[in-house]
């Protein structure tokens, strides 16, 4: 009778097995990352790449369309950066409530705007919403397709206009362009609760006359109101930032590899990133250490690599003291000496992380860029 149990259960488990696969396949490979990267994780019902880009495109046109910038953050059903792009001059808040809310939308399995319309109700909520890790505002929304949760995105940076515009209507319009019109209608809006004991402290206008001035060309930065909006004319464009990618993406393919790949802006703020299919956590999280090393050195990390070979005795300093991550893959972006971001790449890229980075850079500013050198080999040439 134990023997039977053992089997009926082994049965079991193996009708569960083939149900998830089963399942797994009603997600149209076109949205999914599949083949052999989905074998690499494991997973066949994770948004893929091109899926995310086209979601970020197509909220970003509507937002020009409307006269706005928007910062788009797209996670996996793991909660890893798949895609992220911030248009240019948004600035901190803007960034990070993306990605905040996308994260709430993930932990729900629901629209952020649920928890923001919980807190309006009763604003007694909003803390344990907090200590819970959930941010109650509206633009992040989990990407559905056949019943199957493959990812999240969030939205942030545009003031709203309901029911014209607004982040979480941005979102929207990107999810039924791509996914199709099962994608549900959006939750209802509630009235802003009005505060009872409003204060009269004036509030000040902080805002520049000047527009901030750069010496680059204006396709490497940030330029005109967005310049304003951040007060600086030396933070690379979104365009740049996407071109150093992409380069980098297609010179990995050519070299069969994948990558992930961060750029960030020098305050350290995402600009750009993108998680290449069957990329894992190990990958996506090095090439965000790599840039925010190269950014605080302002160095390419391939000279503490190289460095720390020749004399391991500095690792402890490096690691403990000033938080760098020493492997190669991230490179200050300089562009005719003046530094304006920086690029980390993770994950081999097929023929190495900094010749991929390289390569971006290359493409995208040509002559402009300070690039490693590498000395000759000793006895080169004899």
């Amino acid at each position: 009778m134990k023997l039977r149990l053992v089997g009926l259960g082994l049965a079991a488990a193996g009708a569960i097995a083939l149900g998830g696969v089963a399942f797994a396949q009603n997600v149209p490979e076109q949205f999914v990352v599949s083949g052999k990267a989905a074998e690499k994780i494991q997973d066949f019902t994770t948004i893929n790449l091109a899926t995310a880009e086209r979601i970020a495109d197509a909220c970003e046109k509507a937002a020009t369309a409307e006269g706005v910038q928007i910062s788009i953050m797209v996670l996996d059903n793991d909660g890893n950066h798949v895609y992220m792009d911030r248009m240019d001059g948004q600035g901190y808040l803007n960034i990070v409530t993306a990605e905040m809310k996308a994260r709430t939308a993930l932990a729900d399995r629901q629209p952020s705007k649920l928890r923001m319309n919980t807190v309006i109700e009763d604003p007694t909520r909003e803390l344990q919403f907090i200590q819970l890790g959930l941010f109650s505002n509206s633009g992040g929304l989990p990407i559905v397709v056949n019943k199957q949760m493959i990812g999240v995105v969030g939205v942030g940076g545009s003031a709203p206009r309901v029911p014209v515009w607004s982040d979480e209507i941005c979102a929207q319009k990107a999810l039924v362009e791509v996914i199709g019109p099962s994608v549900p209608p959006l939750a209802k809006d509630l009235p802003p609760r009005r505060n009872p004991n409003p204060g009269h402290a004036p509030v000040p206008r902080f805002a520049s006359a000047t527009t901030p001035k750069s010496s680059l060309p204006a396709e490497f930065v940030v330029g005109g109101k967005g310049a304003a909006n951040v007060f600086d004319g030396n933070q690379i464009s979104l365009a740049a930032a996407k071109k150093i990618a992409r380069t980098c993406r297609d010179w990995a393919v050519s070299k069969g590899g994948t990558a992930s790949i961060y750029v960030i802006d020098n305050a350290g703020e995402f600009v750009h990133l993108e998680r290449m299919d069957g990329q894992i956590y190990n990958n996506i999280r090095t090439a965000l250490l790599k840039a925010q090393t190269a950014l605080r050195s302002r160095q390419p990390t391939s000279i503490r690599t190289a460095q720390l070979k020749n004399d391991p005795d500095g690792i402890p300093r490096q690691l403990g003291n000033f938080n760098f991550f020493t492997n190669s893959g991230g490179i200050p972006i300089v562009v005719d000496g003046q530094m304006i971001g920086a690029v980390g790449v993770g994950g081999g890229a097929g023929g190495g992380d900094e010749n991929c980075a390289i390569e971006g850079l290359k493409a995208t500013f040509g002559e402009h860029v300070t690039l490693p050198v590498y000395p000759a080999a000793a006895g080169a040439g004899q």
